[in-house]
């Protein structure tokens, strides 16, 4: 920065651009692990699509869909788009929020500069995006590459994987409000998260559970970003107002979410 600049109008800027700057020094301090994260953002969707859409629909079902003229790849693949920008979000929601509350105490030096907690939470949001971004964009090129899709419409998938991260930002908000690590986090992913991808109709179609059991579905972010997803990859197969409401809902969780995190880490920062 020059040194021409007032300490006032660093002050300023700060205020401008502070979500800016702390979505910035997430994606600096990336550069430590960005051989893992390359890694993990090509190796993993094609050992996904190859498991399910290739090794097993093809053992099980001949890769004949449950829905009439689409192949199970087809019909698993944006599911698994979708589940791939959700823990893109679980990770950088929990694990992300307590490093700089607890781990690695950044955001409280963050605050002490102009910058508030509104801002901070924005820009982790911000980070959390683009990351889901990179993630769910390589997935999709994943999906090109196996025949999953057709170029097009189908590429709005990334848009329901943004959104299914989205949607769990309340788990930041409960991230936020943790002061002592006790592997909440390590509960969270074995009773919630991952019981999530068994009844959210990401493998097989919701229908076929029992009645009792589908609510489960119509309450999961995954679910709602999986049939948003096939609405774009061979939809559609619904009726539109049911499109709007996946869309509806996701947003409006995400907000929620978003904005209880803003107002519990202002609070914490300002103690």
């Amino acid at each position: 920065m020059s040194a021409d600049i007032s300490p006032l109008q660093t002050g300023a800027r700060a205020r401008r651009w502070g979500a800016w700057y702390v979505a910035e020094h997430k994606i600096r301090s990336m550069r430590g692990y960005i051989g893992t994260l390359v890694a993990t953002a090509i190796g993993t969707p094609f050992l996904y699509l190859f498991a399910f859409g290739v090794g097993l629909a093809t053992l099980i079902t001949g890769n004949v869909g449950p829905v009439p003229g689409v192949t199970y790849l087809q019909f698993v693949a944006p599911a698994l788009l979708a589940t791939a920008g959700l823990l893109v979000a679980m990770e950088e929601y929990t694990f992300g929020i307590l490093l700089g509350f607890k781990w690695n105490a950044i955001f409280i030096g963050m605050n002490a500069a102009p910058i508030s907690g509104r801002q901070i939470i924005n820009g982790v949001v911000l980070f959390v995006g683009l990351r889901m971004l990179v993630t769910t964009s390589v997935y999709y090129l994943m999906m090109l590459l196996f025949g999953a899709v057709e170029p097009g419409w189908s590429a709005l998938t990334i848009v329901a994987g943004l959104l299914c991260g989205f949607a769990f930002s309340p788990v930041a908000a409960y991230a936020a409000t943790i002061q002592e690590d006790r592997g909440q986090f390590a509960i969270l992913q074995r009773v919630i998260i991952l019981p999530l991808t068994l009844f959210s109709g990401t493998l097989f179609p919701l229908t076929q559970l029992p009645i009792f059991l589908q609510w489960i579905g119509w309450l999961s972010p995954l679910w709602h970003a999986s049939e948003l997803g096939r609405q774009f990859v061979y939809g559609p197969t619904e009726p539109i107002w049911l499109t709007v409401a996946h869309i509806v809902y996701l947003i409006g969780l995400g907000v929620l979410g978003w904005q209880l995190c803003v107002r519990i880490a202002t609070r914490r920062l300002d103690k």
